[in-house]
């Protein structure tokens, strides 16, 4: 008897052009047999990486309505994943969906910062409701720079490679209250890593690829959020996604432009589940 596929709440920004938040999130979480349950904090014509000056709405009250109204229908999702906020307004309404829905799975990606410095239009108000997130979440998905300033350390770049041991010092000081932190693009070398605290520590190295094309922390984060659903332990849920992430960027053309992100479609059938016999 089949039943029925769990619920994500997606709390993330939705750019129609760019390949990235939304638009790459609830395919891979439905293709992964889960029910994508999209809450678009902004609406964007394309993202704000090199595309120009999208078109933009603002979607905080309609989205504080809808979680109103999700409430009198007796939804109740099993995990709630939060990314690009931008506001201290819709920081609040991650934080009114935490307190709604407690025993969901509380999954946050902080997005506020990349390259050694924040994301233009974070303010202090924001950076700290993001702050507020993270102390609530079972599991967060900081990138290096967000680390550094999750734990008010300087976010400048390094200009060594990360060795593992400073990676999983790093990742254990953000799992110090219970939760689970998975560091991100961690550059290591020849490799690129990320690094797990929590119950059990752990890095994860790939091979660095030399490209860097938008929305593969989006893809990155949402087959991470799938396959814990799935049962896995964080360590392989980051192996299985950094995997996928390196292929997606292997099957995107050299001559692509990078600004559209890379070519996932083609291979989402390797995140279905094995059909049931």
């Amino acid at each position: 008897m089949p039943t029925e596929p769990k619920k994500v709440l997606c709390i993330h920004s939705f750019a129609a052009a760019g390949r990235c938040s939304l638009a790459i999130i609830t395919p891979v979480l439905a293709v992964m047999g889960f029910q994508p349950v999209a809450l678009p904090t902004v609406l964007l014509s394309a993202h704000t990486g090199g595309l120009g000056s999208p078109a933009r709405l603002d979607c905080s009250g309609w989205c504080h309505e809808a979680l109103a109204h999700y409430r009198t229908l007796g939804f109740a999702p099993d995990c709630i994943y939060t990314g690009y906020l931008g506001s201290e307004a819709l920081t609040g309404l991650a934080a009114e969906a935490f307190r709604l829905w407690p025993d969901a799975l509380k999954i946050v990606d902080p997005a506020v910062a990349d390259n050694g410095r924040l994301y233009a239009g974070i303010s202090p108000e924001a950076l700290a409701g993001v702050r507020a997130l993270v102390r609530q979440a079972d599991v967060i998905l900081p990138n290096l720079t967000e680390a550094k300033l999750l734990l008010g350390l300087d976010p400048a770049e390094p200009a060594q490679p990360v060795e593992e041991q400073e990676a999983l010092a790093l990742a254990a000081q953000l799992a110090a209250d219970g939760r689970q932190a998975l560091v991100t693009g961690l550059p290591m070398g020849r490799y690129i890593g990320c690094a797990g605290g929590g119950k059990e520590p752990f890095v994860v190295r790939h091979l660095r690829i030399g490209r860097s094309c938008h929305g593969t922390g989006d893809l990155f984060g949402a087959i991470v959020t799938g396959a814990l659903l799935r049962g896995n332990a964080l360590s392989a849920a980051a192996d299985a996604a950094a995997g996928f992430v390196a292929q997606a960027i292997q099957n995107t053309p050299a001559a692509a432009d990078e600004r559209y992100g890379v070519w996932f479609e083609p291979l989402l059938p390797r995140l279905s589940p094995m059909p049931e016999i």
